[in-house]
C-alpha cells in the first residue's frame, strides 16, 4: 500500500510538472530583480517551488501544512542541492509567524481560496516589502469582482491570464484517471489502495459534473 501510494504521488507531480509553464508565464511577468525573497504559500509536494528557484537567484520559504508533501519537497531540495536557497517549513497560512515587509515575492497557486480571496489579500498584504508583488492562481469565479478586490486591498493589477478548464482535465485530470484505472485492476482485493483512489476519484467527478470550476486565472499584482 504504501509502496503504491508513493507511485501515485510521484505519478502526481509528474503530471504536474507538465504545467509549470504557466508558473513560468507569471513568473517572467514580474520586472527582473536580484537575489529576491520569495514566500510560497500551500506549496504542496513543491512542483511550483522547485520552478521558482530555477527561475531565480533567491530565498524560497515554502509553507504548508502537510507533512508528507513537505518531506517530498525536503528530498527534491536536497537532491536539487539547494538546501542554502529553499527551505520547506510546516505552516499554516491561517497563522503565518513572520516578519512584516520581509518578502519580495509571495506566491501562491491553488492555494488561496483556503483563507479566501479577499482575506488573502488583505492579510498576506503586511508581509510584502513596499511594492512587492503577490502571484495568485485561483478559480476564475467573478472575475471583475476578484479586480475589484485586488485595488481595494492596496494592490495594482499588473497582469493576468486565464487558465481553460480543458487544460486542467487534457494535461491532469484525464491522465490520473486512467491511472486509476490501471491501478484498480492490479489492486481489486485491496482495499486500502481503493479507498485513496475513491478520494482523489471524487475530485475528478466534481470536474466531470461542472467542469467550468475548473476555469482559473493568474493574478500578478503589486503591494501600492
Amino acid at each position: 500500500m504504501v509502496k503504491e501510494e508513493e507511485k501515485l504521488r510521484a505519478y502526481k507531480d509528474h503530471l504536474r510538472e507538465g504545467l509549470v509553464k504557466y508558473t513560468r508565464k507569471a513568473f517572467k511577468m514580474l520586472p527582473k530583480r536580484p537575489s529576491l525573497r520569495i514566500l510560497d504559500i500551500g506549496c504542496g509536494s513543491g512542483v511550483p517551488t522547485m520552478e521558482l528557484a530555477r527561475l531565480s537567484d533567491g530565498k524560497i520559504i515554502a509553507i504548508d501544512t502537510s507533512q508528507t508533501a513537505l518531506d517530498r519537497l525536503a528530498s527534491k531540495i536536497k537532491k536539487a542541492g539547494l538546501a542554502a536557497r529553499v527551505r520547506a517549513e510546516k505552516c499554516s497560512m491561517l497563522n503565518m509567524d513572520l516578519p512584516d515587509e520581509s518578502f519580495d515575492i509571495i506566491w501562491a497557486e491553488g492555494s488561496i481560496a483556503v483563507i479566501g480571496f479577499e482575506k488573502g489579500l488583505r492579510e498576506w498584504r503586511r508581509f510584502l516589502k513596499a511594492g512587492g508583488f503577490l502571484a495568485v492562481h485561483d478559480d476564475l469565479g467573478d472575475l471583475t469582482e476578484k479586480r475589484k478586490q485586488i485595488s481595494q486591498c492596496g494592490y495594482e493589477l499588473i497582469n493576468h491570464f486565464i487558465l481553460s478548464e480543458d487544460i486542467w482535465w487534457n494535461k491532469y485530470y484525464a491522465p490520473l484517471e486512467k491511472k486509476f484505472g490501471e491501478v484498480r485492476v492490479k489492486h481489486t482485493s485491496d482495499q486500502k489502495t481503493i479507498a485513496v483512489l475513491n478520494d482523489d476519484q471524487r475530485e475528478i467527478d466534481t470536474l466531470k459534473r461542472d467542469p467550468k470550476r475548473y476555469r482559473s486565472v493568474f493574478f500578478i499584482m503589486r503591494k501600492s
